[in-house]
């Protein structure tokens, strides 16, 4: 790996699955690995199995639930109070929801999880990032981005839900958050790129779709650690990465309006907490 030793990364949704795995192996490069976890407790268990996985010492917990723009919010600023420096940040938290679900916020919780709170906490590390930089951005995504329908009327399911088009609807959110900032980061030597990790046997993978196959984490954390460490990974902007490799995603995402109307109505719903 090509990271430098006095790095600093942050990676959501890293008590399990793709996150953990690539927590593990980005530690073993010596940086520091900020593990987020919804509760104290089982990000700090976590941070125990992977220093023993990855025999390093400087990895650490960082809580806050997704389903609750106030504990974003004081999420960020712990990690803006505790750190010097953020070199990269990996939005990776994901949820799957088989009913609707209203956060305490009032969003869906689909696409709360798995956009609006990663907009928000991107948006209050960003200085950081800035100060940090060369820094790089990197989002989760999925192929299931190009079934998603955006409907203006029923982001929030208000008139029909279903587990899947919410998830492939936030799935879809991810790389148009993406393109958008990237191109508004140009030129201040911030990558922002997102990916789709392959089918990987996680918990989401069993929750939403059967758990049937499906690669192995370590398999699914590759284009992640890519993106995170490689002299490549830190070139590109504004891409999406399918096995380390740039492709295009789906027609609807290189729609420069829709990257607009995303971005702004994201901004609406956050806005509270942004300040």
């Amino acid at each position: 790996m090509s990271i430098k030793i006095d790095r600093t990364i942050l990676i959501t949704g890293a008590t399990d699955g793709i996150g953990k795995e690539a927590a593990i192996e980005l530690a073993m490069s010596g940086a520091t690995i900020l593990v987020h976890g919804r509760s104290a407790e089982r990000a700090e268990l976590v941070v125990k199995d992977i220093k023993r996985a990855s025999k390093r010492e400087n990895i650490e917990p960082v809580v806050g639930d997704f389903a609750s723009l106030r504990q974003v919010r004081a999420m960020a600023d712990d990690v803006l109070k505790r750190y010097g420096r953020l070199d990269v940040l990996i939005n990776n938290a994901g949820v799957y929801m088989k009913r609707r679900e209203l956060t305490e916020d009032g969003f869906e919780t689909t696409f709360q999880v798995n956009h609006l709170s990663h907009f928000l906490l991107t948006h209050l590390l960003l200085d950081l990032l800035k100060q940090s930089a060369p820094s790089r951005i990197i989002n989760v995504s999925s192929m299931a981005h190009s079934n998603a329908k955006p409907d203006w009327g029923n982001l929030q399911g208000e008139k029909k839900f279903g587990g899947y088009g919410a998830y492939s609807l936030s799935k879809l959110a991810n790389i148009l958050f993406t393109y958008e900032l990237a191109e508004r980061l140009n030129g201040t030597n911030i990558t922002v790129n997102c990916l789709h990790p392959g089918v990987i046997s996680t918990k989401l993978l069993h929750t939403g779709f059967g758990g049937f196959g499906g690669s192995s984490v370590k398999k699914g954390a590759e284009t992640l650690v890519y993106l995170a460490s490689s002299p490549e990974g830190g070139k590109a902007t504004g891409k999406y990465f399918v096995w380390s490799k740039a492709v295009d995603s789906s027609q609807v995402t290189y729609d420069r309006n829709l990257w607009k109307e995303f971005w702004s109505l994201s901004e609406k719903l956050a806005e509270d907490y942004m300040k």
